[in-house]
């Protein structure tokens, strides 16, 4: 469908420890065609933390290479952005350099024609600059509320760019009707799930990491980040509310976890690989979604759910519009009794044929299909305007 045609995809972190919806469908669209990653650092200013600093240098330092093959077909470059972007001029520097190094790196695609791609609205301004047939705004989360950006003007660029696209897509339901009255070509694009790999949880072959092995039973679960909109302390009541359970945190920590560590029964293991993430599940007896609720929250259609629910393990989670939306195998608490309620019900009516459903339930879900939805949508927009 995109024979002829290379994608110049501006993206989350590549090398990052969680592996969002940016990163799935990089991978598999350059299955249909030659594909240059860009990493655009910069939306969130970097904090003074030592890896803060670190992932600043190493940005800047890869500014300066050439892009480089990270897949069949797919090439990684980074183009950072100084993210004071109030400061006078800096505005600019980052367009004209931002324009000069994509274009450069562009080079790697050879001859095809060009298809721009923004999972990420900072950079935006680079939309219809690249001398593109087709821009597209694959918009996968409320860029604004999240924590450390300055929301005005990220605002700002997400509605610039949704106005740029010919083509937008959106993963959050609760942001389709105002995207697509600002653009009216907007496409419903839920997440996917890679079935293949979380399903690995269920196979006996499956290793536990050997820091899993020793903990008491049962294993309340949660993997991925540690960020604000998780509500630590839900999970500290629960724990103590449940001194005899194991509370097993998965993920980078980028707030205080400190009263969570100084608990007996909980054990934070850090950032694991992506693909490392099937042998933790496995030793979760039950797996939580413990958000806050706030605007990113609401806004958000969570990529968890799907991963969770493929494993086949039990799920208790908070409200939230999406994750209610799977509530016939998920169970969803209104307040933290209800939570604890709900996890003791979990883990007492657990089954087989329970384990099974959840898997069902996200079976047709997968990442090759909503690449396929979103590749059929794109091959008709280029040829509208062909037409």
């Amino acid at each position: 469908m995109l024979q002829g045609y290379g994608l110049i995809y501006f993206g989350n972190d590549w090398y990052a420890e969680n592996r969002t919806s940016s990163h799935h469908v990089a991978e598999r669209l350059a299955h249909a065609a030659p594909l240059l990653y860009v990493d655009s650092p910069g939306m969130r200013a970097p904090q003074a933390s030592g890896r803060d600093l670190r992932r600043a240098w190493r940005k800047l330092r890869a500014a300066l290479r050439a892009p480089v093959a990270v897949r069949p077909n797919l090439w990684h470059c980074t183009v950072p952005q100084l993210p004071f972007r109030r400061v006078p001029g800096v505005d600019w520097l980052n367009r004209v350099f931002g324009r000069w190094a994509v274009r450069r790196a562009m080079r790697v695609l050879g001859g095809v024609t060009p298809i721009s791609w923004f999972a990420v609205p900072h950079p935006g301004f680079l939309a219809q600059q690249l001398g593109e047939r087709l821009c597209v705004y694959y918009c996968i989360d409320d860029y604004a509320a999240h924590p450390g950006v300055d929301s005005e003007l990220i605002a700002t660029r997400d509605l610039e760019l949704t106005r740029r696209a010919d083509l937008v897509f959106v993963a959050p339901p609760a942001l389709l009707e105002a995207k697509r009255a600002i653009n009216p070509v907007t496409r419903f694009s839920p997440h996917g799930v890679d079935t293949v790999l979380f399903g690995q949880a269920r196979d006996p072959a499956t290793p536990v990491p050997a820091a899993a092995q020793d903990l008491a039973r049962p294993v309340v679960g949660y993997f991925g980040s540690i960020h604000e909109w998780i509500d630590l302390e839900l999970i500290e009541w629960l724990a103590r509310q449940r001194p005899q359970w194991s509370f097993l945190l998965v993920g980078h920590a980028a707030v205080d976890v400190s009263r969570l560590r100084a608990l007996d029964n909980v054990r934070l293991v850090g950032a694991q690989p992506y693909r490392e993430l099937p042998r933790w599940a496995k030793a979760f007896d039950v797996a939580i979604i413990p958000y806050r609720h706030n605007r990113q929250v609401a806004n958000a259609n969570p990529l968890k759910v799907r991963e969770y629910l493929a494993t086949g393990k039990p799920v208790v989670s908070v409200s939230q519009p999406e994750i209610d939306k799977f509530a016939r195998w998920v169970e969803i608490a209104p307040d933290r009794e209800g939570f604890l309620h709900a996890l003791d019900h979990a883990l007492q009516n657990d089954s087989p044929a329970a384990a099974d459903a959840r898997v069902a339930a996200v079976a047709g879900q997968t990442w090759d299909n909503r690449v396929d939805e979103v590749s059929r949508e794109v091959s008709s927009a280029l040829a509208r305007k062909q037409a």
